[in-house]
């Protein structure tokens, strides 16, 4: 006798989108009909496998007394303190055997159950609705013991019809939900991989009449400033708008005088759709999206995106976030500049669409498809080719249209992220463009553009763009005569992103380049009560990819990083630009709808870093693109002979619905003249009593040459030579740029161990000099380093001179001296601030005098790497220490050494301790973005070549 037994869980890997749910129809936050939020606490148990438990807790009699209890919305991973397993990191590696459709046996499998009374008036008539609006990755779905169906597509809404199923009292709610299913197989984003019930659940009555679905159509027309509004919809009814005097049927044209619709000026307009049993309101905005001239045009202008990509994430509770914290992102993203979002790579809960539209934000809105594990074998099965898929595949594109088609804020339909090309990618774009032809279809695969309506790439470096613009870069016919956009540039992981400004200059420059998407919004850390924030790898998985979770422009609990700070100075929409000898201000609306009559102007003028006077600033209304010069007052006087600079803000003259009156929108500084170097006569010569020399107000080691002590400051290290920094998440580069990846090749050289040999101490008439050479083990080539020391009686100079030796074929991380100081709290500088800056992230360093804590100048990365250098110092003072440069120079101040930094993985990992090491630079390399993208260009490369740089060291005390 033989057999088989298969588990009864053939659905899970089912190429099919499922079976049971209604067919996709508009999503609207409420309406006059009633609802039933059953988010929640619900009763939970966590299988090993997908087929370990029966469907006997389906049942209305079954007993849960003793199940745990998770949140809906929620991953169950991220809840119980472990109880439940943990996140998963990979970017693109599935973390299972790629097998498609199969998954394995070892499959999480959570049985989630809500018990729930309708409430005393809930209506008697019509029918029902079950809604989920996001469930990963598979869900099982029983009402009162009664199977509705299943479903995949986990960033997608998927409804049941319940009204039959429903009672007074005692509803029985089970879903069960698998971690794995063929659905996984489409859904390789990088990002944690997280089950569970992770958006809203909601009972809908749908009352006899109701609305079913309705397509909103709002067209403008820019050359009689005349909107088109027609409202389709499976229901008969009317639609009206009062601010219009439109009172119409549906189906019905109506063309009327209206303010249009942009991320600029986000006009809405109030209207209510009215069936015979339902009012469902309306939030309208008249614009029109058309490709014209090889442009991407929105009511008759071409529009330059300011971009970010955006996941969706919360440090606690993952991808289940709340309406505050959507907003949260939405507020941040219009104070820093940004004009466009896409939805990386899913679409969002629809509640942020509804911001996007009421704040101002274009959106580039992406269905819920990525292959990208497929790559490891060229592409090999992937489902995007493959017919047996392509019903699932148009199942989430129409999930997508349908779902949020009513939004005047998205522009273009994504039709996924990295997967590759095919047949089944084409589908889903022919029937976009069928289904809405007044939006623009995006896919960055599709480098031939056969299936999109733009040439979209990912971080495509500065000078390939730059021939893009020139439209030299070749391509198909049809991809030439496209619009170019990057859906990602400048990732902005750990310290930086760099070069932003650089590409900023070629968007503006060419008009084929409509702008870019910086990767991305948040770093994904989770909280973590031990390493503050954990990042993959961190909760054993079998395969990770570490900390490249974390690349985004906010930290996790949404602070602003350096790198949004410096997109929100880069992306401004007022050029302010100057001439402060002759005190005349180029002002320029860069904008692409609105004109400046929202804003107010205001110049400072400062000495020394110290604002000595300010006042408003007339600057006309002027309209986008449009340019005038400004005149100055005269500047103040000033018998100090200090340095004297002008900076212009241009504030939000009045609240608005994201800021407040005063918030700094653009700004432009400008120095008056050049800076009066300070001048050091050399009077005092050293003097040798024993082991101790002594030259002005410091002490040296006579053996050694190591400065001991300035006046009663006490100098815990001497200050010597340091080329080495904590290589940034840019610095070590992705893994397939193993040709330039500068923290390698600085490893490889040894520049984290570099060694230094004394040659000898002299003492002369008017100086102390030390010769050193610095060298890192192995290696022929080296640094000869000559330390000048002088002093005018009170104060003291240290003057090195640097000259390499033998081939350096790398750049160097940084050039300057470090040393230690016993004590040091506060920190005053006059110079860049108030955030960090380094070459080619420096455009938000603004020139004044600024105040901080030691522990205030760290930034904060979940990965620790350098950090907190302030740029353009002319001095700085900490530790009863005062020093001045000539040049200009970075310095930074810590409480643990380089190396430690280095060291470290978690911020947890950094110990202060009795010494804070102070770096005071002469030149640091840029940045880049080589963590994915490029690495810093050729002018930010930090050269072994011969410097001499000086800085002048006196006692505030």
């Amino acid at each position: 006798m033989s057999f088989r037994t298969t588990p009864s869980v053939d659905y899970v890997e089912d190429v099919s989108p499922g079976s049971g749910a209604l067919p996709p129809r508009a999503w609207y936050a409420a309406s006059d009909a009633r609802s039933l939020s059953l988010n929640g606490s619900w009763r939970f148990r966590l299988s090993a496998t997908a087929g370990a438990e029966d469907d006997s807790f389906a049942e209305e009699d079954y007993d849960a007394g003793n199940w745990a209890e998770v949140s809906v919305p929620g991953h169950w991973v991220l809840q119980g303190d472990g109880a439940f397993g943990s996140p998963i990191y990979t970017n693109h590696l599935y973390p299972f055997p790629v097998d498609p459709p199969f998954v394995p046996t070892e499959n999480p499998t959570g049985d989630h159950l809500r018990v729930f009374d309708l409430p005393s008036d809930w209506p008697s008539d019509g029918g029902a609705v079950l809604r989920f609006d996001g469930v990963e990755s598979c869900a099982r779905v029983w009402l009162n013991g009664t199977e509705l169906g299943e479903f995949k597509g986990s960033r997608l809404a998927h409804e049941f019809a319940v009204g039959e199923l429903l009672k007074p009292g005692g509803n029985v709610l089970a879903v069960r939900v698998h971690q794995w299913s063929a659905g996984s197989y489409l859904e390789d984003q990088d990002q944690w991989w997280l089950p569970g019930i992770f958006r809203d659940v909601t009972l809908l009555h749908r009352p006899s009449g109701g609305a079913g679905d309705f397509f909103v159509h709002a067209s403008y027309d820019h050359t009689t400033g005349e909107g088109t509004l027609r409202v389709d919809s499976d229901v008969d009814g009317r639609v009206t708008v009062p601010a219009l005097d439109i009172d119409v049927a549906t189906g019905e044209p109506v063309t009327v005088a209206v303010q249009p619709w942009t991320a600029e000026t986000p006009k809405l307009y109030d209207g209510v759709l009215v069936t015979d049993g339902e009012r469902v309101p309306l939030r309208i905005g008249f614009r029109t999206v058309v490709l014209e001239d090889g442009l991407i045009k929105v009511n008759g202008k071409a529009v330059l995106f300011k971009g970010v990509n955006r996941h969706e994430w919360h440090p606690e509770h993952g991808r289940a976030l709340d309406l505050e914290t959507m907003r949260e992102d939405v507020l941040l993203m219009k104070r820093h500049n940004l004009n466009a979002v896409r939805t990386s790579h899913y679409p969002p809960h629809p509640a942020f669409l509804d911001l996007c539209d009421e704040y101002g934000l274009w959106v580039i809105d992406e269905c819920d498809l990525e292959t990208h594990g497929f790559t490891e074998q060229d592409w090999r099965d992937n489902p995007v080719d493959d017919d047996r898929w392509t019903p699932a595949l148009l199942d989430r594109a129409a999930r997508m249209v349908e779902r949020d088609k009513n939004h005047p804020s998205i522009v273009f339909w994504s039709l996924g992220n990295e997967a590759g090309t095919g047949r089944g990618l084409t589908a889903m774009a022919e029937w976009i463009h069928g289904r809405d032809p007044e939006r623009l279809v995006h896919y960055e695969g599709d480098w031939n553009c056969r299936d999109t309506d733009v040439y979209s790439r990912m971080y495509a470096f500065h000078d390939e763009v730059e021939k893009i613009g020139q439209q030299l870069d070749g391509g198909t016919l049809k991809r030439r005569e496209l619009p170019f956009i990057q859906c990602e540039y400048a990732h902005a992981m750990g310290n930086g992103p760099g070069g932003l400004a650089d590409y900023q200059e070629l968007f503006e420059k060419y008009e084929r380049l409509q702008g870019a998407f910086v990767w991305e919004w948040i770093d994904h850390g989770v909280r973590h009560a031990e390493l503050g924030y954990a990042y993959g790898g961190d909760f054993g998985e079998e395969l990770h990819d570490g900390n490249f979770v974390c690349d985004g422009l906010v930290f996790p609990d949404r602070t602003p990083s350096p790198g949004l700070i410096e997109y929100k100075k880069v992306i401004e929409p007022v050029r302010i630009e100057g001439d402060g000898a002759n005190g005349i201000v180029h002002v320029t609306n860069k904008q692409d709808f609105a004109d400046l009559s929202a804003l107010a102007f205001e110049w400072s003028c400062q000495v020394d870093g110290e604002t000595v006077e300010s006042g408003s600033l007339a600057v006309p209304a002027l309209a986008p693109g449009e340019s005038a010069e400004v005149k100055l007052p005269e500047p103040p006087a000033d018998g100090r002979g200090g340095e004297r600079q002008w900076t212009v803000r241009a504030l939000l003259a009045d609240d608005t619905s994201w800021a407040a009156k005063g918030h700094v929108v653009a700004w432009g500084q400008f120095a008056v003249g050049a800076r009066p170097l300070p001048s050091f006569p050399a009077t005092d010569r050293p003097v040798r009593d024993g082991d101790r020399i002594t030259l002005g107000p410091a002490g040296f080691d006579a053996r050694t040459g190591a400065l001991l002590t300035i006046g009663g400051v006490e100098v815990g290290a001497t200050p010597r030579l340091d080329v080495w920094r904590a290589p940034t998440d840019n610095d070590d580069g992705a893994e397939w740029q193993t040709d330039t990846r500068y923290g390698t090749l600085w490893r490889t050289l040894g520049l984290h161990r570099m060694r230094h040999r004394l040659v000898s101490v002299e003492g002369g008439d008017d100086a102390l000099t030390v010769r050193t050479r610095v060298a890192p083990a192995a290696r022929e080539v080296g640094l000869d380093t000559v330390y000048r020391w002088t002093s005018d009686g009170e104060r003291l100079r240290l003057t090195v001179s640097v000259t390499p030796q033998g081939d350096w074929t790398v750049p160097l991380p940084r050039l300057g001296v470090r040393f230690g100081l016993a004590e040091a709290d506060r920190v005053e500088w006059f110079g860049g601030g108030p955030g960090e800056a380094y070459p080619d992230t420096g455009k938000a360093s603004m020139v004044g005098r600024w105040q901080s804590t030691v522990d205030g100048l760290q930034t904060p990365y979940v990965r620790p790497q350098e950090n907190g250098a302030r740029a353009d110092v002319r001095w700085v003072e900490l530790g009863g220490l005062r020093i001045e440069g000539d040049p200009e120079f970075w310095f930074t101040a810590r409480r643990w050494t380089t190396e430690q930094l280095d060291e470290a993985r978690h911020r947890t990992d950094l110990t202060a301790g009795d010494t804070v090491w102070v770096n005071l630079d002469h030149g640091q390399h840029g940045i880049g973005s080589q963590s994915c993208g490029p690495g810093p260009l050729p002018q930010y490369f930090l050269k072994a070549e011969p410097a001499e740089f000086s800085f002048v060291f006196s006692t505030t005390r």
